[in-house]
């Protein structure tokens, strides 16, 4: 159940048997391997050297590790950039990326696209049968610091490419487009350039369109490297390492192409830079927990496109990272949360990124499971004490069941909302996170799903918003069933990103009879007021004006409709605080007979077949009262801690 990322091009050879002796004793069954290590690899066009690593995998072997084998493409070394300087991605001013880190290529470049099926057919061919290589990882991190696009003069031949062929003719192009819209349309696919430098913002369409294209490369890649290793190494399942609060490219085609799914787990770093909406108190509160739910919700997202529900944790933050604004150390306790909530969730592996924090290079200040003097740190006393407990849980008894709320996510709404905003607090994780937190504070598992994917069996589902919604993913809600959520902006767009016809919410009219039509956004400084029930909020941010025979549900002071429902259907005409996305959950799962109940703000509940996992994010010890056996904990969960019911 526990893996580790170790790199022996990066220590003394001298260290490694007590590497390989040392983690066994930890209770660590994986280890990934070599997957920056291309310049060790080969130092010279051609000059390869296996020997180092063959003897590194033979003694993995001895220690019956099982090996994680990677291929090294995320860092192309200095020699082959040298030689062919095309492989560099270029930012938006069309300059280079230059060597000195990692991620320094562009996914279109006919050069790069050679040299990664060399690479490829080199490290499979050498050691797709070892014994100790049980499983691969592609790259890692597509698209890390800002790498899934490239204004490349190879990226734009591409673009144009790609457009010819999803419009066949220039002409449908320009009326999908709009380019009758000052005066900019093509006469031919040859001219149209990637949206950069433009005077002020580019065309909406051609901008999303740049970023399927990109999407769509980053997918090509992959399913390009997945074909050579299957071929060379069969029967050894193939992964990549996702990343948190990431849409820069849609995971789900990517994850078509994998056996199972992993991403990386940083709590910490991601609750201090990349959840600006939380407040002040909350940051400080969940500074050295990172917030209850990003973990969480993260492994529910990458779960729901994982091939058989396979997926693991390839790195998990062990201690203190180095990139973020601030880089608190995690609470006691909490490294042995975190492992034991991915597991509650569905895991098959949790890995710690790394063995030893390194002594140099730009990842100084990561932690690993141990000191840069070798001794054993938190981490890695908390892991060994994870790999103690797991044998009285018996996990591979208690597969994960279908929870009874789904709520649909999709990158390509985020892309919507960034390209045109149209207010400043329109964050797409934000209205996300309000819904999933919500109901998790009221003890529930939530699947992710995506648009296309079946909702059968599904008693609740929740979109918080779907600007570009189709007409198969309207009729899956309308399949389903179920109770049903659909959050404000949804249907505003049809896949060219222009106002549908029937204005918004397009193909959702046929789920209940409104209209929108006439939206605004609002400046910090105003609120309206919205009366429901016996509760008032004060909201900002967005609203909208709807046409409807319906009677709505709640009203703003001025009179207007704020949340409409016929039969299960819901619509929410404005951007909910999260005191009004708790209430509207509430409100829907008692619409749809799901037993809910109200749990502390720092405490979630996980079940995984017949367990159930209480998790304590706290700075006090919080009751939670369960039926069944208690196999791990206490009632009284401590601060930081864990408690595990079975029955």
């Amino acid at each position: 159940m526990l893996g580790v990322c170790w790199y022996p091009e990066q220590w003394p050879e001298t260290w490694w048997e007590d590497d390989a002796r040392r983690m066994r004793e930890i209770g660590i069954a994986w280890v990934r391997v070599a997957e920056f290590a291309w310049s060790r690899l080969e130092p010279r066009r051609g000059a390869f050297d296996f020997d180092w690593l063959d003897r590194a995998l033979d003694l993995l072997h001895r220690h019956d590790l099982k090996v994680v084998m990677s291929t090294p493409t995320a860092t192309p070394p200095k020699w082959l950039i040298d030689e062919r300087p095309d492989i560099l991605a270029r930012d938006e001013r069309g300059l280079p990326r230059r060597f000195g880190s990692r991620r320094h290529y562009d996914f279109s470049s006919p050069a790069w696209r050679e040299e990664t099926a060399r690479i490829c057919e080199v490290v499979s061919r050498r050691w797709g049968q070892h014994p100790a290589v049980q499983a691969w990882q592609l790259d890692n991190e597509y698209g890390c610091h800002d790498t899934v696009l490239s204004w490349s003069p190879a990226a734009a031949a591409a673009f144009q490419d790609w457009l010819r062929a999803r419009y066949g003719a220039i002409e449908a192009l320009n009326e999908a487009w709009g380019n009758a819209f000052w005066s900019m349309e093509y006469g031919g696919f040859g001219e149209i350039e990637p949206p950069q430098l433009t005077v002020t913002e580019a065309s909406p369409a051609h901008r999303l369109d740049w970023r399927r294209f990109a999407s769509d490369q980053v997918a090509v890649y992959n399913r390009m490297q997945a074909g050579i290793v299957r071929v060379h190494s069969p029967g050894r399942p193939i992964t990549h390492n996702f990343m948190g609060l990431f849409t820069e490219f849609a995971h789900a085609p990517v994850a078509a192409e994998l056996d199972f799914v992993s991403w990386d787990s940083y709590p910490l770093g991601f609750t201090d830079q990349r959840m600006p909406w939380l407040t002040a108190g909350e940051r400080a509160a969940y500074a050295r927990t990172g917030h209850p739910d990003v973990a969480a919700f993260h492994h529910d997202l990458y779960r729901g496109i994982a091939p058989g529900g396979r997926w693991w944790v390839m790195e998990q933050q062990p201690g203190p990272v180095n990139w973020a604004p601030s880089n608190p150390a995690p609470a006691a306790g909490m490294i042995r949360l975190w492992t034991l909530e991915a597991l509650a969730h569905g895991a098959e592996v949790v890995s710690y990124f790394r063995w030893r924090q390194a002594p140099f290079g730009q990842e100084q200040f990561h932690a690993g499971l141990n000191r840069p003097d070798r001794a054993l740190d938190q981490g890695g006393l908390e892991a060994a004490a994870v790999a103690r407990s797991l044998p009285d849980l018996r996990l591979d008894c208690h597969p994960v069941r279908q929870a009874p709320v789904a709520l649909l996510f999709d990158e390509q709404a985020d892309w919507a909302l960034r390209i045109q905003p149209q207010g400043t607090g329109c964050d797409y994780f934000a209205l996300v996170f309000a819904f999933y937190t919500a109901l998790r504070e009221r003890g529930l598992d939530v699947d992710i799903r995506r648009p296309g994917q079946p909702l059968d069996a599904y008693r609740l589902i929740v979109a918080p918003t779907l600007p570009i919604l189709d007409d198969a993913t309207v009729a899956a809600l309308a399949a389903a069933g179920a109770v049903t959520l659909l959050g404000p902006r949804t249907g505003s767009r049809t896949t060219s990103h222009r106002i549908p016809e029937e204005l918004a919410p397009g193909p959702a009219q046929r789920l209940l009879p409104l209209k929108v039509i006439r939206v605004e956004s609002l400046p910090a400084m105003v609120t309206d007021r919205l009366a429901w029930g016996n509760r008032v909020y004060e909201l900002g941010v967005w609203r909208e004006r709807v046409e409807t025979e319906l009677e709505p549900l709640a009203r703003f002071a001025d009179g207007e409709g704020a949340i409409f429902a016929q039969g299960g259907v819901h619509y929410l005409a404005c951007w909910p605080d999260r005191a009004l996305a708790a209430d509207l959950v509430e409100h829907l799962l008692d619409r749809a007979g799901i037993a809910w109940r109200r749990l502390p703000p720092d405490l979630r509940l996980r079940r995984r077949g017949g367990l159930t996992f209480a998790f304590n994010y706290g700075s006090v010890p919080q009751r939670v009262d369960e039926p069944g056996m208690l196999l791990l904990g206490d009632p009284d969960v401590p601060a930081r801690g864990v408690s595990v019911w079975s029955g």
